[in-house]
């Protein structure tokens, strides 16, 4: 009845265990306070069933802190491992439950906070750039909220429930075919990224069809916002990527469950027919994550420099360069493969052409920084750390473009360090840059601007620490996945130090959320009195109040100028007329909720094997699809009257008199 699910799924190691039982603590807790302040209704109506996507936005964000917090701690366990288990001495955690972390690490890093973070400045922030009531599809909106929250839950159940993956977080055959890897773990790993891969692919054609066919009169394609621009990019990217990541992880489930042979040598299949579709999907997703935080830095440069952004035209050109080239790039994943002079010289040089675009958005960005009054605020800060480390991690980028290069430090903690230089000095650090940067916009406050100082030196200086010696360790012939190791190697100081430059991104980690608890709790004395423009923004999310009415814009704007809230400070062009129209809102609904809750039991009762639950579950989407299919776009209405009262209620005195400076 219970397929192959037993109580030995249950029994963990103690670090495990522990990690279970403060998961299910704080599960209670958060129920038990829900309870106690009688919130259940208020949850319901105005956050679990919304199609707003400022509300999405903010619930991808809260999910992503969660998963941030359980691939931190994994990060943390792997570090701790490597500084102790040297010689006689093997660690505090087992040898298959470090690849276990090592694999759950990636997973959560790239797909739950990476991929997730994303989406929810996308919510935020596109509709409002480009002038919109809404995104195109709200309902599928909502539904690719649920699909990735239902898949993080999954890979939340996979700690307490089982084991998950020992292949690595990208899953190569043959460890990952049946006959090394017979448990529940790559299945785990393959129904959680199918779940969420769907909800990506349902959200990027959204946000293509969005940006496409939603933007305000005026706002033709060369007067986006730059952060418009690399949304647009990023989703072409997933449109095209994540089918290629479907497909394959279609056919390794057909490897493991129906006893097929597209990845097993032994049955005619070959494994690297699987790691070129990976990275064919791979190395896109590497730009779908980072063409965002391109973006952000090019809303932010301009704003605190307070100049018009230097190249705008070269930076998008950049931007579809970097998009095209990301397709044509992946072998340099595994030049070792064999396949010859001709193919790697063919890739190499591909790479390198790659980097020709990077560069140029990197001297747009100082150009525009040149002859600037420049403000050093944190969102500034974190530029300076991004620019540092990506430039870093760029140039080992063209180190590892040559395969003799490759050859000798494939597979090593190089190239571990290479990618966190992209992914850490580079995405989060633009993460960090735009969620501190657009935070007031939505929340009407700002983050403690101390806190977020302290937190900053902390991520740098550990980062450089934690980073930095793994170049030399892979020069030393360290190793990816390395649990232990003799202390003949002379590695141990400096897995010591890359242990203490973790610690201290611990600590800048634990201040940035602290920090935001402590901003929420001062939100009266870090009030933005500004009215919704406390940067003296260029774009139009900045010309409305914030926290943003749920309908953004009472009157749809027209836009003549790239920077358009800039033109109308400076009198280039006029303000928008308060002609006042109805609105139309789509209604709440829970159907996407129950399609996320309906996949959760597929996915789980599939990796058990538990065929009738997997049927109930498959039905229960089925019958939600078609019920969201059968029926009417319900929308509220909105009257001009009331919508002219709540813009009068909410705009501050020096807009009402149409002073915008």
């Amino acid at each position: 009845m219970f397929g192959r699910l037993t109580l030995d799924a249950f029994k963990h190691e103690a670090s495990q265990n522990f990690a279970v039982l403060m998961m299910v603590l704080t599960g209670m807790a958060v129920f038990g306070l829900l309870f106690y302040l009688k919130r259940w209704k208020w949850l319901w109506s105005e956050w679990l069933t919304t199609t707003d996507p400022k509300r999405i936005g903010v619930m991808y964000i809260i999910v992503v802190l969660l998963m941030f917090m359980k691939g931190f701690a994994d990060a943390i366990m792997m570090r701790l491992q490597q500084a102790l288990s040297v010689g006689e001495s093997h660690g505090f955690i087992s040898a298959s439950h470090f690849q276990e972390v090592f694999s759950a690490h990636g997973t959560t890093m790239i797909f739950f906070v990476g991929m997730g973070f994303i989406f929810g400045l996308l919510n935020l922030i596109i509709p409002l750039q480009i002038g919109a009531r809404d995104v195109a599809f709200p309902f599928l909106n909502a539904l690719a909220f649920w699909l990735f929250t239902a898949a993080a839950m999954l890979m939340m159940i996979s700690l307490a429930v089982g084991k998950f993956s020992t292949a690595g977080w990208l899953a190569y055959p043959p460890l990952s075919g049946v006959e090394y890897s017979p448990d529940e773990g790559v299945d785990y790993w393959i129904w959680i990224l199918q779940i969420a891969g769907l909800g990506t692919t349902i959200s990027g054609v959204n946000f293509l069809v969005t940006i496409l066919k939603m933007r305000c009169p005026g706002m033709t394609l060369m007067k986006m916002p730059i952060f418009v621009w690399s949304a647009l990019c990023s989703m072409i990217l997933v449109i095209f990527a994540f089918p290629i990541l479907t497909a394959t992880l279609f056919m390794l489930t057909l490897d493991r469950y129906l006893d097929m042979h597209f990845f097993t040598s032994g049955g005619g299949g070959n494994p690297m027919m699987y790691v070129n579709l990976i990275w064919a999907w791979g190395h896109p997703e590497v730009y779908i994550l980072i063409l965002p935080g391109f973006g952000i830095l090019s809303e932010i440069v301009p704003t605190f420099s307070e100049k018009r952004l230097f190249g705008y035209v070269s930076m998008v050109w950049a931007l579809l360069l970097i998009t095209f080239y990301s397709f044509i790039v992946w072998v340099h994943h595994f030049f070792t493969m064999g396949a010859g002079p001709g193919v790697n010289s063919f890739f190499a040089i591909m790479t390198m052409l790659i980097a020709i675009p990077t560069g140029v958005k990197i001297f747009n960005w100082l150009f525009t920084k040149f002859r600037g009054r420049v403000h050093f605020t944190s969102p500034m800060l974190w530029f300076f750390a991004f620019l540092l480390n990506f430039t870093i991690g760029g140039m080992t980028g063209i180190l590892l473009s040559a395969p003799p290069v490759d050859f000798q430090v494939h597979n090593s903690l190089f190239l571990v360090a290479h990618f966190h230089g992209m992914v850490i000095g580079g995405l989060l650090f633009s993460l960090f840059a735009g969620f501190t940067y657009w935070f007031p916009k939505f929340t009407g406050f700002f983050l403690d601007e101390r806190l977020n100082r302290y937190a900053f030196w902390c991520w740098l200086t550990g980062f450089l620490l934690a980073f930095m010696p793994l170049y030399m360790l892979g020069f030393m012939g360290a190793t990816r996945r390395l649990d232990h190791y003799e202390a003949s190697t002379g590695w141990h100081p400096l897995f010591v130090l890359v242990a203490i430059g973790a610690g201290i991104i611990l600590c800048g980690a634990t201040i940035q959320v602290l920090g935001l608890f402590w901003s929420i709790k001062n939100r009266k004395k870090n009030w933005d009195h500004t009215g919704g423009d406390p940067w003296n923004g260029r774009t139009l999310e900045w010309s409305i109040s914030s926290p943003p009415p749920i309908y953004n814009f009472a009157i749809i704007p027209t836009v003549n100028e790239l920077d358009p809230l800039w033109a109308i400070k400076r009198g280039e062009a006029p303000p928008p007329i308060m002609d006042y129209e109805d609105i139309h809102i789509p209604k709440n609904t829970p159907v996407g909720m129950y399609i996320g809750g309906f996949s959760l039991i597929f996915g789980f009762a599939m990796v058990w094997h538990i065929y009738w639950l997997a049927i109930i579950g498959f039905i229960g989407i089925i019958i939600c699809v078609i019920f969201q299919l059968s029926g009417n776009d319900e929308h509220d209405l909105m009257t001009a009257a009331q919508v002219q009262e709540i813009e009068e209620a909410r705009m501050p005195s020096h807009l009402k008199r149409g002073e915008f400076i």
